[in-house]
């Protein structure tokens, strides 16, 4: 889902960073805002995310990368406020954040630092 270049990118940035620190020694995130500048962009990751799906009206329709799903229809992704779900196995998300975790397979604290060096989002 990300390139090793913007994956090494957020290993820069955290390790770049020194302030901030919560209990566990990592930087916090402003969930809120990562998640806003991706709405603003969300056309494009999808495309790059899902490239075998397609827009119908305010949706984003595409084979569920995750499992072995042969056709489109069950996966879909709202466009307006980034929830997403794939009907036929119940997993959902609310935001962009845990649509990027699912699809990954990381933690949605990861998939927050990608999308941070994917966008160059300043979040704190």
């Amino acid at each position: 889902m990300f390139t090793e270049k913007e994956n090494a990118r957020a290993g820069e940035q955290r390790a770049g960073r020194k302030n901030k620190h919560r209990h566990n020694n990592k930087p916090s995130l402003n969930f809120k805002a990562i998640n806003y500048a991706a709405m603003a962009v969300l056309p494009v990751l999808l495309g790059r995310w899902l490239p075998d799906g397609k827009r119908i009206g305010n949706e984003w329709i595409a084979r569920n990368p995750r499992r072995a799903n042969h056709h489109a229809g069950s996966f879909k992704i709202n466009m307006r406020n980034g929830k997403w779900a794939d009907f036929a196995t119940n997993d959902r998300g609310v935001d962009v954040i845990s649509l990027a975790a699912y699809i990954a397979g990381v933690s949605q604290s990861e998939a927050a630092r990608r999308l941070v060096a994917m966008l160059g989002v300043r979040h704190d």
